[in-house]
């Protein structure tokens, strides 16, 4: 039998299972219950539960506060994504989706929209978030009857990628925004234009977020010279030219110097891209 340790809500409780707290949710779970009770566990539509006590500390003082329809659908969203993106998702998406979805609703309820200035790049940029970002507006506006805007989608796509990253919010803000930098330069530089739907132009983009969050980490690896470095600018020398404007600017503009093994990655990855790409003329 299943007892309950906490009732935050009507639609949810905390149990405890030999020390082991986890959070379970179902429409009327904790209505007239204490704690010490037992409830139907065919009345449980959602349990959570997290190796991490922040994560589970911070969940359960949210999930106080957050009607049960937000809280199921912003379940049905993580469950599309898992089945849709590639990388794990931390479990901290719980508590940053619940809490945003919750709050874009009542914003949209007051009329108060909030406009996506790094829309255009999400969709170029994560363009797999971006689409469950927008199943997400379906879901929304499925089961709470509101149709958020296309903005919202993307504000979603950037809470997985930051659960992919298990970084923070502003952090994929900015790592957002210098890929764009990174890509307008490279761009400019060799006179092409991208095409979203290439793979390689997808590894590189992949590439660039994981440089990006070492570089602003300050994760300066140390610099070894590969046999394979002369080979590949030798066999790539615009790209290799081109990573040397770009090594160039993040020295100048994020005070980090780029080393001669991410220097080889780039070349190959930007070279790979050149050679496919039509020239602007």
């Amino acid at each position: 039998m299943l007892k309950i340790s906490k009732v935050l809500n009507n639609n949810v409780v905390v149990l405890d299972d030999h020390g082991q707290e986890s959070i379970v949710m179902g429409r009327g779970l904790g209505f007239q219950k204490r704690p010490g009770d037992s409830i139907d566990s065919a009345m449980i539509e959602k349990t959570f539960s997290s190796s991490e006590p922040l994560v589970s500390d911070r969940l359960t003082e949210l999930l106080n506060d957050i009607p049960i329809e937000v809280i199921t659908t912003t379940e049905r969203i993580i469950a599309v994504a898992r089945e849709h993106l590639k990388g794990k998702l931390h479990d901290s998406i719980y508590i940053s989706l619940t809490d945003h979805c919750n709050f874009a609703i009542e914003r949209f309820r007051k009329g108060a929209l909030i406009h996506n200035v790094l829309l255009w790049e999400i969709k170029r940029l994560y363009p797999d978030e971006f689409s469950v970002g927008l199943k997400a507006l379906d879901l929304i506006e499925k089961y709470i009857y509101f149709r958020l805007p296309e903005d919202e989608a993307g504000f979603i796509a950037l809470h997985f990628v930051n659960a992919q990253l298990n970084g923070d919010m502003q952090g994929v803000y900015q790592i957002t925004k210098i890929i764009q930098e990174i890509l307008n330069l490279i761009k400019y530089q060799l006179n092409i234009d991208f095409n979203d739907e290439s793979l390689d132009q997808q590894r590189l983009i992949t590439h660039l977020k994981f440089f990006v969050q070492r570089m602003l980490a300050g994760d300066q690896s140390e610099i070894i010279n590969s046999p394979l470095d002369e080979a590949i600018h030798a066999q790539y020398p615009e790209a290799n030219y081109c990573v040397g404007k770009v090594a160039k600017y993040i020295s100048e503009r994020y005070h980090y110097m780029i080393n001669n093994e991410e220097r080889m990655f780039l070349t190959l990855h930007i070279g790979r891209i050149y050679e496919k790409s039509p020239k602007k003329q």
